[in-house]
């Protein structure tokens, strides 16, 4: 984008805080975003996303069962398994208990870190890079960051990611024991223990948020105009994760016949569903957040209503791809001129002064 882009995202009289939109703006925000979550396949998005997803799941679980092996938590299988059960819909355990358990029972702790903290970092990285796709989609820019400085990038957004959900795990399923050995020391290890299991959920919370603020903030091909550590849009894609995970779970256990249906297979369908909503929830959330970034421009007299006015983190790679669409087309058009005799735009009037010539001689 041009520097002029750079100058109006920046101008001063745009609203800094979202109390600072006047009421038209938000209905503007509201439908806007709606329409452009349709407009942009959000779903397929969310559905692509989910395949990454998965690819990522099982090699994070071997890491985190390694990580839980080094720090001496026994009964890993049945903490992971109750961790599971807390954030999973009850069908997918069906799946995920018997290979948590095959996990937890295998050697080699330190060889599976090794191995399961690289594999995570690779496939979760395709995960990441598939979000700033579908990030660049949301807000209207092309990929410009060469492959040099994006690769680097994505690897270091996983890697914290990978570290922020798996200390969480950590902290939550060893609660437990941490909670009942400071308890004895003060005398209050059943209090102590039930404040953990009340404080767990807010501290699962936090990092759901710095994880959710990294993406937003990191992946996509644009300058924000700061870091926001809780966006309306990440409020929005939390609250719409939490009501679809319920709404979910109500759904499998008094409406939903897929045990019945597909037999050994309905965890699996109930898993990918799960993770889908998940993925809808962050992309919707997404959305808000570019279309309330236009109504802040539109509402400071920034011509936004056709793009969004950030400029880009780079414009290297898309630079070069769009000189070699240039290329293409100028080959192509002499291809079309030269009647198939050449490609190269700087030969065709002589093929094609020599075609008539020889056309001349036949007749």
């Amino acid at each position: 984008m041009s520097s002029q882009h750079s100058t109006e995202a920046d101008h001063a009289d745009k609203a800094d805080s979202p109390r600072d939109l006047h009421k038209p703006s938000w209905g503007y925000t509201t439908r806007k975003a709606f329409r452009e979550f349709l407009n942009d396949d959000c779903t397929d998005q969310a559905a692509a996303l989910t395949y990454f997803s998965v690819l990522s799941l099982f090699p994070a679980l071997i890491a985190l069962v390694s990580l839980l092996s080094l720090v001496g938590q026994g009964g890993a299988t049945d903490a992971l398994t109750n961790m599971a059960r807390d954030v999973a819909p009850a069908g997918a355990m069906d799946t995920l208990g018997p290979f948590i358990e095959s996990l937890t029972t295998a050697p080699g702790a330190g060889i599976g870190l090794i191995v399961g903290l690289l594999v995570a970092l690779w496939t979760a990285s395709n995960y990441v890079t598939a979000f700033s796709r579908a990030m660049n989609r949301v807000y209207e820019v092309e990929e410009g960051r060469p492959f040099w400085k994006l690769r680097p990038l994505m690897y270091l957004l996983t890697l914290v990611m990978l570290v922020l959900v798996a200390a969480a795990a950590v902290i939550l399923v060893v609660s437990g024991p941490i909670a009942e050995t400071l308890g004895s020391y003060i005398g209050l290890s059943s209090v102590a223990v039930t404040a953990w299991q009340i404080a767990k959920w807010p501290v699962l919370l936090l990092v759901v948020i710095i994880a959710i603020a990294l993406l937003y903030w990191a992946t996509p091909n644009v300058r924000q105009p700061k870091f926001r550590w809780i966006s309306t849009g990440a409020v929005i894609a939390i609250v719409v994760a939490i009501l679809a995970s319920v709404a979910l779970g109500l759904y499998f256990a008094n409406f939903g016949s897929y045990n019945q249906t597909y037999g050994s297979l309905a965890g699996v369908i109930m898993a990918l569903l799960w993770i889908w909503l998940m993925n809808v929830a962050l992309l919707l959330g997404a959305e808000f957040d570019a279309e309330l970034e236009r109504s802040r421009e539109l509402q400071s007299g920034i011509p936004a209503e056709e793009n969004i006015q950030l400029p880009a983190r780079d414009t290297k790679a898309s630079d070069k791809k769009a000189a070699k669409t240039r290329e293409d087309l100028a080959r192509g058009r002499a291809l079309r001129r030269s009647h198939g005799r050449t490609q190269d735009p700087d030969r065709v009037d002589d093929v094609t002064d020599t075609s008539h010539r020889e056309e001349r001689r036949r007749h």
